[in-house]
């Protein structure tokens, strides 16, 4: 009976997704997954940053691993997203974390880099949508966006422990 349960456990995951959302993540898994294993591992994550011009160290990768109970298979990619859209995750953490992964290590995005990745991945951004956002953030003539302006507008100032702004 448990191996009943396991099943319809694992297969339940697909249901919280529209066909095609399955669909997409089912695509952007498999160009993910370089080696073509059926498993994210640490390399097939790097190839992936490496493809949007993104430099990750050893330790973000581990801690972006470490986020899954076991390995990444499809159907393990699908329950992380499951858990993160029923609010499981922190979503103001996530869209911090998802921006920093643009900082350019100097507190900016470049924002080509930024633009090309909100019309290419999930859910696929128009360029009018893209330039509606864009006109609220605080672009230089170097195309660089300030990482914290764009923070303070999309999720509002962070606060720690103690009240203070972060």
């Amino acid at each position: 009976m448990s191996k009943r349960s396991s099943k319809k456990k694992g297969s339940s995951v697909f249901s919280c997704f529209s066909q095609q959302q399955v669909n997409e993540f089912k695509e952007g898994f498999q160009m993910m997954d370089a080696d073509k294993d059926g498993i994210l591992n640490k390399s097939d994550i790097r190839s992936a940053f490496d493809l949007i011009g993104k430099i990750v160290s050893d330790k973000e990768l581990d801690e972006m691993l470490a986020d899954a109970p076991g390995p990444i298979n499809f159907t393990m990619l699908l329950s992380m997203f499951a858990s993160r859209q029923s609010g499981e995750a922190d979503d103001d953490d996530v869209i911090v974390a998802a921006f920093k992964a643009f900082d350019e290590g100097d507190g900016t995005m470049n924002s080509d880099s930024l633009r090309h990745s909100l019309m290419t991945w999930g859910e696929k951004f128009t360029a009018k949508e893209v330039d509606d956002a864009f006109d609220q953030f605080d672009i230089d003539d170097a195309g660089k966006i300030d990482l914290a302006g764009a923070l303070e507008l999309l999720v509002g100032g962070k606060k720690d422990d103690e009240g203070e702004a972060a």
